[in-house]
């Protein structure tokens, strides 16, 4: 499943993808901006974010 995330105008900002066990962050672009694991979320770089689901967080206008 796919979760397409838009400002107020209407404007994608990034979407949220199931992939197999966990989700995964994707900017508008395409660019991978982290994943939640089903326990925690991590950034790009790997690095905890945080216990639960923070994907949202990770987009930037």
């Amino acid at each position: 499943m796919v979760q397409v995330l838009k400002d107020k105008y209407g404007r994608k900002l990034g979407e949220i993808r199931d992939e197999g066990a966990r989700q995964t962050v994707y900017d508008k672009y395409g660019a991978r901006l982290g994943y939640f694991d089903g326990r925690c979320t991590y950034d790009k770089f790997n690095r905890k974010i945080g216990e639960g689901n923070w994907l949202a967080t990770l987009i930037k206008d």
